[in-house]
């Protein structure tokens, strides 16, 4: 058997047609669970951890995420700071990109925002400010 036997072409058309089809199944798939979620555990449960509109255009504007999730926890920054165990001086110039933080400390940052680290570098690393 050669190898040509396990390949397959098609068109760009076809091609771009499948992903779109793929896309389209997968967020099917995000949606319904999302759906089953609401349903088990009601609509505000479910969706705690997503950020509402005005949050998410903070972020895009380039604010910081720590502060912005802040924001969404509903945090002062000395009760962050308390409960991530820094000094509200060091959080501070965390939020305010005087210094970047160690990996440490941004790491008790994110569990204490019960947010994953993705969900703060994904946004410097979008905004260039990684």
């Amino acid at each position: 058997m050669s190898a040509d036997a396990d390949t397959v072409t098609l068109s760009r058309a076809e091609y771009e047609a499948l992903l779109d089809r793929l896309e389209n199944a997968e967020d099917k798939g995000a949606l319904d669970n999302l759906q089953a979620r609401i349903a088990q555990l009601g609509f505000a449960e479910a969706t705690k951890d997503y950020l509402p509109l005005e949050l998410t255009k903070r972020l895009l504007d380039g604010e910081h995420p720590i502060r912005v999730w802040r924001a969404h926890r509903r945090l002062t920054r000395e009760a962050l700071a308390a409960k991530a165990g820094v000094s509200p001086t060091y959080l501070t110039e965390i939020e305010t990109r005087r210094k970047p933080g160690s990996f440490k400390a941004i790491t008790k940052i994110a569990t204490a925002l019960a947010v994953s680290l993705d969900d703060i570098a994904s946004w410097l690393k979008a905004s260039g400010r990684a």
